[in-house]
Order: C-alpha cells, then structure tokens, then sequence
C-alpha cells in the first residue's frame, strides 16, 4: 500500500511480566491488511504520520515524529483490558514528500478497512489534517451499511480549525472542508468544539463557526467547576446524532501539561475536564472511533505530552472495555 508502513515490534518495549501485565505485552504488531475481524469489537492503532498540513498552516513542524513516541509511551502503561479483547499495532500512514492530500485518502480507507472488520481505531497524529481524512473513513463505512446514519463530531480544541482552504488545505481547514461537503450533499454538519480560546482564533473564524451553525464551548467556561453544565451540552449534542467522532487536538491542553505541540500556550485546559468528558462520551454507546493530533516530540520536556496522550488513550480503552 502506498503511504504506509507496517508496524515497528521494536518500539514496544517495557518491563516483563510474561503475564501481560503491560501494554507492550498484549499488543500484536499486525499489517494493516491482516488485521482479523474478530468475534467480539477490538483495539487498532494507526499513526498519521503527517505534518504537511503543519508546515502549510505555519505551525511549527515536528509531528510527523508523533505516532511512534505515543505509542512507545503508551507501551509502558499497565494493562486491564479483558483477555477477548485484542489491541492492534497496525503501523502509520506517510505522507510521501508533500502528498497530504494523498495521505489523508489512504487514511480514509484505513479507517473503512478497520471499521468494516470490527475493530476500534485509534489513530495517532500528526496534525490536525488527520480529521479529514478520517471522517471520511468513518462516512464511508457508514455508507456502505446503508443506513443513514449520522457523525458528530467532537472536537477537544483550542481552535475551531475552520480556515478556509485557500490557497490550500492544511492542519487549519478539516473542519471547514467537511462544512462544505455537507452542505453539498445537503446535509448536516454536525460540530462541536470544546475550550475553543479567543485568543487563538480571529473574528473571522468565530463568525464562520457562526454562519456554520458550530457549538461550542469557550475555554473560560470549559473548566471542572462547570462539569454538569457541560455534560448538559455534550449530551444535547450527542442526542442529536447517531454517531460520535472525537478528535483531541493535544494543542489545546494548556503547556504545564502539554508543551510538546505544534502550537503551546499556557492558556489551555486541563486533563481533568477531558477525562469526565470522556466518560459521558463513551457512555452514550455512540463512540465509533477516535484520534489524537498535533503530537510533536521535537518539543516535548520530559516525555510529558507523549504520556498525556498515552494516558487519553488508556482511559478511553479501559472505559470502553471494562474488565
């Protein structure tokens, strides 16, 4: 497959129970085309390993480096998933010199691929492009059951990523490019963005979440004191939808927690507010697939930012799959 790499066994080290008592021990590195269907739903990671869309939106580059230093810090975690339940390795998507675009349609057709065969995906970035393209994987494989179903979108962010893509897509635009599409196909577009910042986005952005009809949730409000308030929010979205789609920008945790980004600020939220999210996320049984973006090891202080999205995907796991 162009734009791929199989899975590396190598980057899956840590201590040895001989008992699985670690991730790096339950994980099977697995070509993406072998991946089984399994009896019961499973886990599959799949890195975007992209910053063109970066590198276009003016960001600083580095992420293309953030799928294989997650999932080596993921390696490390304790496992309690059930024993029926299978994790995956099944490599990255590449972008080849400056193909984004090509990237993103192998990456939707990955995620068509790992949904049809029944498994979760979790796909690591990269930049924020990764949205578009796995949407797409998503609308695809929901189309093929023929069913009209409908995908929400949540986005933990602090950027709404609603650029118009002129004269170009990049990191920036995913969420715009899908806006368009849906109104196209005379569809909704079904978006909500949570800690989005004023200080991160123009006037002209805030009026195109405005004309797009967008939800969101500002940053000063997104905070734990205002937990039920939000979950009030989420949940009258979610009920509107069949599906959910979450993508978690790791730029819009604040720098204490993650500064390893293609674009930090102090500002930011927290884990905290993002985990009891999480939870109300997932036990609305509508939770299809998820990703994490923006992961650049370049500029990480003491694998922080890599632990932090070891420990988003560890929760959501574990939530998922109780033992």
């Amino acid at each position: 497959m162009k734009h791929y790499n199989k899975p590396k066994k190598d980057i899956w080290q840590g201590r040895i129970s001989n008992k699985s008592l670690y991730l790096h021990e339950k994980v099977k590195c697995v070509p993406l085309e072998e991946i089984p269907e399994p009896p019961k739903k499973s886990i599959t990671l799949l890195g975007y390993a992209c910053d063109e869309g970066v590198k276009r939106n003016q960001g600083r580059i580095g992420a293309v480096k953030g799928p294989e230093v997650i999932k080596t810090s993921f390696g490390k975690l304790p496992n309690h998933l059930p024993s029926h339940v299978q994790l995956y390795d099944a490599g990255s998507i590449t972008c080849k010199n400056t193909a984004m675009e090509a990237a993103q349609n192998t990456l939707s057709e990955a995620v068509t691929t790992l949904l049809n065969n029944k498994q979760f995906p979790i796909i690591l970035g990269g930049g924020h492009d990764i949205a578009y393209g796995h949407y797409h994987g998503i609308k695809n494989h929901l189309d093929s059951k023929k069913e009209g179903q409908t995908i929400g979108i949540i986005n933990f962010d602090a950027h709404f990523d609603l650029r118009k893509n002129v004269p170009n897509n990049n990191s920036g635009t995913p969420f715009y490019q899908i806006a368009m599409e849906c109104q196209n196909e005379n569809c909704n577009f079904n978006y909500l963005c949570l800690g989005i910042r004023k200080d991160a986005n123009d006037r002209s952005l805030f009026q195109t979440a405005k004309d797009l009809n967008v939800n969101f949730i500002l940053s000063d409000t997104f905070q734990i004191q205002f937990l039920d308030e939000i979950n009030t929010w989420i949940n009258a979205f979610i009920k509107t939808v069949d599906k959910v789609y979450v993508t978690i920008d790791l730029d819009g945790f604040s720098s204490a927690y993650a500064p390893g980004v293609s674009a930090p600020s102090p500002m930011g939220f927290t884990p905290q507010i993002v985990l009891e999210c999480l939870k109300i996320i997932i036990s609305s049984g509508k939770l299809i697939s998820m990703d994490l973006a923006e992961m650049n090891p370049k500029y990480d202080i003491d694998g922080q930012t890599a632990k932090l999205a070891a420990s988003l995907m560890h929760h959501v796991m574990h939530t998922l799959y109780k033992a």
